[in-house]
């Protein structure tokens, strides 16, 4: 509750001490007089035990009073009306904020702003804006200069950042080295048998295995690869990307195999004969017969 003046304090006393001594006499209990007027049974102890400073506003408290005093048959109405809450408690107090009030009202009167002043801003604002408006460049660099200066130490880290230090190219190929032989350790053998890949499926392979000695010479995509004499269990593989040609003395002793069909042989024996292979067309004989 606000701070009341003498005159409140004894009326509210006598008012408490009047409503306790009634309530008494009347035996009712003071848990009763909480539930029938729904007001909390610390502030029905507070009024009746004079702790005023433990209720609520005055205009509150003049509320309790009625619904009090009807509670236990008394005219609640009149009993809360000799409570007053308009007591102004100290007229000094009032007298020197409204001699406040009214000193700050002079002095706003005393301000006075010429009328050009707010003419001479409003120009100034339109000139910048104009000037933001002609030259769009000019609002990029102001934003870029304001995000610098927001942020100078984070450019001055950036700046200031040492560079990694190279190792020397003797530590360079130790630890190559070191790499090398454990990713050789860890990685598994190849398999022989490959499943070709989209790119070697447009590729043509052509594997050569010798049952009796013959004469071999190969080209592959039109360079000569191999030019020789191939004796019996030998074998050889070619992969060309457009044209692979075999031409062998003795055709019968050469097993040949594409793109990993079955073996036949390149012809009969004793034969000469040169066929081309490419990935469209497994073979193209180009009619050399034994000689």
């Amino acid at each position: 509750m606000t701070l009341l003046n003498e005159a409140q304090l004894e009326q509210l006393k006598e008012i408490s001490q009047y409503l306790l001594q009634v309530r008494q006499e009347k035996s009712i209990r003071i848990e009763e007089v909480a539930a029938r007027t729904h007001i909390q049974l610390a502030s029905l102890k507070a009024l009746e035990a004079g702790k005023f400073e433990e209720l609520p506003e005055p205009v509150y408290v003049q509320g309790f009073i009625r619904r009090y005093g009807d509670a236990i048959g008394l005219d609640g109405n009149s009993l809360a009306n000799t409570f007053t809450i308009n007591i102004i408690p100290s007229g000094a107090k009032v007298s020197n904020t409204t001699n406040n009030h009214s000193q700050n009202l002079d002095t706003r009167r005393n301000i006075h702003i010429p009328l050009f002043v707010p003419y001479i801003l409003l120009l100034v604002v339109a000139s910048i804006g104009l000037i933001y408006v002609l030259n769009p460049k000019l609002i990029v660099e102001t934003f870029a200069l304001l995000a610098k200066q927001q942020n100078p130490v984070s450019t001055s880290k950036q700046k200031t950042t040492p560079s990694p230090v190279r190792s020397s190219p003797q530590v360079e190929s130790i630890a190559q080295q070191q790499n090398s032989a454990s990713t050789s350790k860890a990685a598994p053998a190849p398999s022989l048998a490959v499943a070709p890949s989209e790119s070697t499926a447009k590729n043509v392979e052509v594997t050569l295995e010798l049952q009796d000695k013959s004469w071999l010479r190969v080209k592959v995509d039109g360079k000569t690869e191999f030019v020789g004499e191939l004796t019996k269990g030998e074998r050889r593989t070619w992969t060309a990307e457009k044209q692979l040609t075999v031409r062998s003395g003795n055709a019968g002793a050469v097993l040949i195999t594409v793109n990993n069909q079955p073996a036949t042989p390149l012809g009969n024996q004793g034969a000469v004969k040169e066929v081309i292979f490419t990935p469209e067309v497994n073979s193209q004989e180009s009619g050399v017969r034994s000689q």
